[in-house]
């Protein structure tokens, strides 16, 4: 059977991998125009015959507009989660899902895989990311983690005629470079003796065949019921076959049902040997345990009809993500194709317009230079010594003559601009937008507008980037709500500043219904955080802080209780000796609360030197305001005197 799998597995692969051939045919050369290493020159013209001449010669000098495109629209933040709870009793869940999302982003190297994808999807039009639980990973504590990795798109074969979804096809293909001793650790086959089919996959400088690798392809299909199974193979040797593969599987007595034992291959119930892989439907619970809802009971021992003890555990559904493990990230949307569209694609030729006129303008630069014409039949003229003096009689010397050729390249630099400008305006990207000398913009705020006109045209692709985060975000969510049967730790600061340190457990998302059945809530709606850009940048939160501070956002400035609150903020946006600030600050504050309060004045409440309201009773109002003010200014002395502070320092 596992023969005839393979058989029609490698036919299915075939036929994609045939029908994606001219997408994977322009992937290397799409490369090759990024690294400026593409040589072949097309013509530009019918009747540019030189051309015939420089497809196989080097190119020594190349403006590489591509790259400099490409290079110009990297952005290096990495999109921060947002998760929405579709219901007001589970917000406190969706700020958990976020943190735990945030720790997960900083666990693994995003920095470095969003900095390839920032090249990738740009130069092929899209790339991938694949989310997998690795179950080899155990910690003190707990087991298994979710692991991340990007894939080209020479990697990812998708089903022939789909091109809409990766979630719309019934199977998609993967081509995974893996060493052998890999192959034989994770899935325990021995493929030694097994060659590297497709080495292309592993880079676009035209890789030869290691001995230490093999190609692995992995068949990733859903099944009649919307399972996700895994079909994987290298070369003709089956490595995995696996139906329902997101589904818990334990190995079971085939004759009782009960499980294996770590230590034996024996049934401790039934006594038999016979074992088999179960898909479990169910998760079996043997010891309390609280959810969301209440508290699972332990499981209850009963005798069977034959006198056997055994636990009768509880029951809960098993949560399965149901979903193809692999997420596009594309560049631009575009209608009938699978990747989204390429930025080289789009200034292919006017990277070729540029290197044929670079090339021409360094030919005419080279032949140019001084000639020398010389009497005709005298090319044998000798020189007499060392001074290279010519002896030649009157008739030759008028016949010698100089001649400079200089070549005109206006025309050339004219076209040379005209194309660079092409190229630049076809992706949108301006002066402003790159911070280079922009002569259009007259003004700052007309600079500002320029670049933000630019930024507008490219906020597409990062559309595209935040909805392949968040897919990814759901996915990340959905492995931990499945596999993680242990709280894991979830660090964050909360809003005042002060690090929390919180558990995601997965069991706080189990619920039980009105009819006593259990049921996994999943119903979050996930998205990436709009301003987190603006967040990632310190300094200008820290100059955006202090500007609201000044200004009076916070209450008054010179008041105490406001500086407290700039400088926490200050501190939650990590600002260098925050936090020393405001422990300064706070401990003043407590030393005026715990300062006794100041004894009532002599003289009736009166301070000496006040004066005091007429005999008759008559309140003239200068005068109370006079009392008043000097009142509040001898309770300020003398609480700054029981402090121990100066009453002229303004607090």
């Amino acid at each position: 059977m596992s023969k005839e799998k393979l058989r029609f597995w490698q036919e299915r692969f075939a036929k994609a991998e045939q029908a994606y051939a001219d997408e994977t045919g322009r992937m290397d050369e799409r490369e090759a125009l990024y690294r400026g290493t593409y040589n072949d020159i097309q013509p530009v013209t019918d009747n540019d015959t030189i051309c015939k001449h420089e497809k196989s010669r080097a190119l020594y000098h190349i403006q590489n507009i591509v790259a400099e495109n490409v290079e110009a629209q990297v952005n290096s933040s990495i999109p921060q989660p947002k998760v929405t709870a579709r219901h007001k009793e589970d917000e406190l869940k969706a700020a958990l899902i976020e943190n735990m999302i945030r720790n997960e982003l900083n666990r693994m190297p995003f920095e470095t895989m969003n900095d390839l994808m920032e090249r990738m999807v740009p130069i092929q039009g899209g790339g991938f990311w694949l989310a997998e639980w690795d179950s080899t990973v155990c910690s003190h504590g707990f087991a298994g983690e979710v692991a991340v990795r990007t894939l080209h798109p020479k990697m990812v074969i998708p089903q022939e005629g789909v091109y809409s979804s990766i979630n719309d096809m019934d199977y998609l293909f993967l081509k995974l470079p893996q060493t052998k001793e890999y192959i034989e650790r994770r899935y325990g086959v021995n493929v030694q003796d097994e060659s590297e089919s497709s080495p292309e996959v592993k880079s676009a400088e035209g890789e030869t065949p290691s001995d230490e690798m093999v190609t692995q392809i992995v068949a990733y299909y859903r099944d009649s019921d919307g399972k996700i199974g895994r079909f994987s193979w290298c070369n003709d040797t089956v490595l995995e076959d696996v139906e329902d593969y997101q589904a818990r599987h334990l190995t079971r007595c085939a004759d009782c049902g009960e499980l294996k034992p770590a230590d034996s291959d024996v049934c401790s119930f039934c006594g038999g040997g016979n074992w088999e892989d179960r898909a479990e439907d169910f998760e079996e619970i043997y010891t309390a345990r609280h959810f969301s809802g209440g508290e699972i009971s332990a499981a209850e021992r009963v005798v069977d009809e034959q006198g056997r003890v055994r636990s009768v555990p509880t029951k809960i559904p098993v949560y399965k993500p149901d979903v193809y493990p692999v997420v596009l990230q594309k560049n631009v949307s575009v209608f009938g194709r699978f990747l989204g569209e390429s930025d080289v694609d789009k200034i292919t030729t006017q990277q070729n317009t540029l290197n044929r006129l670079n090339q021409k303008i360094l030919d005419r630069i080279l032949k140019a230079g001084t000639r020398v014409t010389l009497p005709d039949g005298r090319a044998d003229m000798t020189v007499d010594g060392e001074d290279g003096v010519w002896r030649v009689s009157v008739s030759d010397r008028n016949a010698i003559g100089v001649y400079e050729f200089k070549g005109d390249l206006n025309y050339e630099m004219a076209m040379r601009s005209q194309v660079y400008n092409e190229a630049r305006n076809m992706l949108g990207i301006t002066d402003s937008f790159q911070g280079r000398q922009d002569s259009t913009a007259a003004s700052g705020k007309a600079k500002e507008i320029s670049a933000a006109q630019a930024a507008g045209r490219l906020e597409s692709k990062r559309i595209m980037k935040d909805a392949a985060f968040a897919d990814l975000f759901r996915l990340i969510f959905q492995m931990k709500l499945a596999y993680a049967d242990e709280p894991r730790p979830v660090a964050y600061q909360n809003e005042r500043g002060e690090r929390v340190y919180d558990e995601f457990n997965r069991f706080d998302f189990l619920e039980r219904d009105e009819n006593g059945e259990f049921w996994w809530n999943d119903r979050f709606l996930f998205s990436c955080d709009t301003a987190a850009p603006l967040a990632n940048n310190r300094e200008a939160m820290w100059n955006n802080t202090t500007a609201q501070f000044q200004s009076g956002c916070y209450g008054n400035p010179t008041e105490l209780d406001t500086l407290i609150l700039y400088w926490t903020k200050m501190e939650l946006l990590h600002y260098p000796g925050a936090g020393e600030t405001l422990s300064i600050l706070q401990t003043k504050k407590e030393q005026l609360q715990s300062a006794p309060p100041p004894p009532p004045p002599p003289n009736g409440g009166v301070p000496q030197g006040v004066p005091t309201a007429p005999p008759n009773g008559e309140e003239d109002p200068a005068t109370m305001q006079a009392i008043m003010q000097q009142v509040e200014a001898q309770a300020r002395a003398d609480a700054a005197r029981d402090a121990g502070m100066d009453a002229n320092i303004p607090l």
